[in-house]
């Protein structure tokens, strides 16, 4: 398999699944506004945060307001992150290996991106359809997934596609929940109250977890939330989860056994999935929630540069 191949499926499915998570945390941050009276620095100026974009905002916008934020974040075309530019690049990765992928993810992906296209800026007109458009932007990025699930034979360019999407979703995770813990984190007069549960609430939302969180636990509280997104070992979007689920398919891309490691990128998957088979909430609280997610995120950035030198550099 050439490396031009597995680089380009690898990031199709980045920037389709980062599409995905930004509509939601989106969605959810807007369906939240219509139920509290939030300062509009409070309530949107966090997702900018969250997506590590919050310089370029300032330059760009004067203040953090729900249309300004929802633009930069979907259709700006200055914000290499935007779901427009995220669109734009997993089309033209998947565009430049055609013959590797089928006909129905090509058609899912190229009218998602044709859709989106016509969409040009969010004016205040626009608030009321905001949900819809969001919830059909999750729709389209889930189809494709299911295309790709159904079309393609699960071979090495499935692999570097799940590695791809496990990566970025697991990013993702540590983000959003970075952002409760350490800008979001209310008052002491806030904790526990109305509002804390909301946004623990909306949490939960953003990360499509909340029924599968009640399935499991009787308490919203932000150690169970945290042990569910961290540690769990079934849910699909649970960090812990995305790491089991990348390992085996560095494993079958390298041909080793579980008991050794073929690279650099298994041995850094393979250490941090071990230390989080042990890792317990209560020692990631008492050492520090927001320390732990920063050094997740620094770790998961390493296993991806690693996997790019191992894979798409040679």
């Amino acid at each position: 398999m050439l490396s031009r191949v597995a680089e380009s499926v690898y990031w199709m499915n980045r920037y389709m699944e980062r599409a995905e998570n930004y509509s939601r945390f989106l969605d959810v941050n807007f369906q939240l506004s219509l139920d509290l009276n939030e300062d509009s620095n409070r309530q949107w100026m966090p997702l900018v945060y969250t997506t590590g974009d919050n310089e370029l905002f300032s330059k760009k916008y004067n203040t953090p307001s729900k249309e300004n934020v929802i633009h930069f974040m979907s259709l700006d075309t200055e914000n290499p992150n935007s779901i427009m530019n995220c669109l734009i690049r997993a089309r033209e990765n998947a565009r430049t290996i055609r013959e590797n992928i089928s006909t129905p993810m090509w058609e899912v992906i190229n009218e998602f991106y044709l859709t989106i296209k016509s969409k040009r800026k969010f004016e205040e007109s626009d608030m009321p359809g905001i949900a819809e458009f969001f919830k059909a932007i999750r729709n389209q990025c889930l189809l494709f997934y299911g295309c790709q699930e159904a079309t393609i034979s699960h071979d090495e360019v499935w692999h570097f596609a799940l590695l791809g999407r496990l990566l970025e979703r697991a990013d993702k995770t540590t983000r959003i929940l970075d952002m409760k813990y350490f800008i979001l984190l209310p008052a002491r007069e806030e904790v526990g109250s109305t509002l804390d549960l909301i946004q623990w609430l909306s949490l939960l939302k953003s990360a499509s977890a909340h029924e599968m969180f009640n399935r499991f636990y009787t308490r919203i509280t932000p150690k169970n939330i945290a042990e569910f997104l961290i540690l769990d070992k079934i849910f699909p979007r649970a960090i812990r989860f995305c790491l089991s689920k990348a390992f085996d398919s560095l494993k079958i891309l390298s041909g080793t056994d579980r008991d050794t490691y073929g690279d650099e990128t298994e041995k850094r998957v393979g250490v941090l999935l071990s230390e989080m088979n042990y890792a317990s909430i209560d020692e990631i609280f008492s050492s520090g929630m927001h320390e732990y997610l920063d050094q997740l995120q620094v770790r998961l950035n390493g296993i991806a540069a690693q996997l790019d030198e191992t894979y798409f550099r040679n």
